[in-house]
């Protein structure tokens, strides 16, 4: 089998548009208070509503999506997201918008469960630890490039604008996915009912395959989204820019260059259980220095993490061999990364109000650590079974 690039940067481009459904309004979030300024604390729900659906349904899509099958769903969700975007580009009321991002949610679901299953099928075996690395960058690289044009466009010419730019890209990418990806062959399967939707969750959180890429990857999304929003502000304000531009960006490169040739010659678990030991590494590191010490300390986070990240998505096809099982485990992954994403910086921000910068490295040990023993136990399981 050859590896089927165009399809996998077709089906990364799509992931990025996905995760442009978060950026869009996360980057600009500061002015949107000028759109609707009677929000208050409502206008957070603009943007967490979104992940609201991931947690509540993200197993539950990778069941859909199985039966189904994710060509359709990823071009489905695609087409809707596009015409989301277009209608909130319409100036709705805050009520209206808020019901929109909530059918979004559903949407960014979809093409987030979908992209892994599509990936892992149209690569190689050799290849597959490179292309779902390149996957999982989606969401920081979507993030740093919305920061860089998107902000200053939408300052310029208005959030609505930027949302109109969106709304296309995403039906280029529908195009692009439509021309790319082979149709694909619906094996029959009973109907989803109550009862099958909660035996198949049982049964998906039971597995040591199907659910270990998921298991591990919560320890990573509490602590890496937390930390890439509070770690600038407790450094030395000289610095705090610089981590700022640089954290996200050396997770990227340390997953797609020394995490992808480990996850080839190691295997994806054993990758992410040396991410999670260098994050454990620095966070120790952290609680001893300070200054540029302490910021390395922080870079040091992010590489270990960005480990983390690329082999979380890798495991999928290599614990799973079907696409069925390959859905659920990223329906996992979508529902318990929103849980961590959700849970992690409120919880290290009451740490920090309550310890100070040490709160970084209180935070983080314990779930790197964590997230070794938590693959470790897995492991052991699936050795004995």
């Amino acid at each position: 089998m050859q590896t089927r690039w165009g399809a996998i940067f077709a089906l990364w481009f799509a992931g990025l548009c996905a995760a442009g459904q978060f950026a869009k309004v996360g980057v600009i979030f500061q002015e949107l208070a000028a759109i609707w300024p009677e929000a208050g604390t409502r206008l957070g729900l603009v943007v967490s509503v979104v992940g609201a659906v991931g947690i509540v349904f993200g197993t539950t899509a990778g069941l859909i999506v199985a039966r189904a099958g994710a060509r359709r769903i990823i071009i489905g969700a695609l087409v809707a997201g596009a015409g989301l975007s277009a209608l909130q580009c319409l100036g709705l009321p805050l009520g209206l918008m808020i019901a929109s991002r909530v059918a979004e949610g559903f949407a960014h679901l979809a093409i987030v469960v979908a992209g892994p299953v599509l990936i892992a099928g149209g690569a190689a075996p050799r290849d597959q630890a490179a292309a779902m690395t390149l996957w999982s960058t989606f969401f920081g690289l979507a993030f740093a490039v919305t920061a860089f044009f998107g902000l200053p466009f939408a300052q310029a010419h208005g959030a609505s604008a930027l949302w109109a730019v969106h709304a296309g890209l995403m039906l280029v990418a529908a195009a692009l996915l439509a021309l790319v990806l082979p149709r694909e062959t619906i094996l029959p399967a009973p109907p989803l009912q109550p009862g099958t939707v909660l035996r198949d969750h049982l049964a998906i959180y039971a597995s040591p395959r199907i659910a270990a890429p998921a298991l591990g990857f919560v320890f990573y999304t509490m602590i890496f989204v937390a930390a890439l929003t509070l770690v600038p502000g407790l450094v030395e304000p000289r610095l705090r820019g610089l981590t700022a531009a640089v954290m996200p960006l050396l997770s990227i490169a340390s997953s797609l260059g020394l995490g992808v040739q480990f996850t080839r010659r190691i295997g994806a678990v054993r990758t992410a259980q040396i991410g999670f030991a260098v994050g454990a590494l620095a966070a120790a590191g952290w609680a001893v220095t300070s200054g540029v010490a302490q910021v390395g300390a922080a870079f040091l986070l992010s590489a270990g993490l960005g480990f983390v990240q690329g082999a979380s998505f890798a495991a999928i096809p290599e614990l799973n061999d079907t696409p069925a099982t390959r859905a659920q485990a990223a329906g996992a992954i979508a529902q318990l990364g929103n849980v961590g994403t959700t849970l992690g910086t409120p919880l290290l921000l009451a740490l920090t109000a309550a310890m100070g910068p040490q709160a970084i490295a209180a935070f983080s040990l314990p779930l790197c650590l964590g997230g070794i023993a938590m693959h470790l136990w897995l492991s052991r399981r699936r050795a004995r079974a």
